[in-house]
């Protein structure tokens, strides 16, 4: 039985793979896309937004 890829498996594997200056552009990146996402409020760039974390490969619910 083959067991699913998990999120911590994959914070895990990102810890060994990810460069310091990868990750630290993953961070900003992030906070990126929070800070326009909290202080950006009009419905169409958030829903924007939102679909581009999707696409992103990023599952928010």
């Amino acid at each position: 039985m083959e067991t699913a890829d998990t999120v911590h498996d994959r914070i895990e594997r990102a810890g060994t793979e990810l460069t310091p200056t990868r990750a630290a552009l993953a961070i900003g990146l992030a906070a990126a896309i929070g800070f326009t996402l909290m202080f950006l409020q009009d419905p169409m760039a958030h829903d924007a937004m939102h679909n581009f974390r999707h696409a992103a490969g990023v599952t928010c619910h």
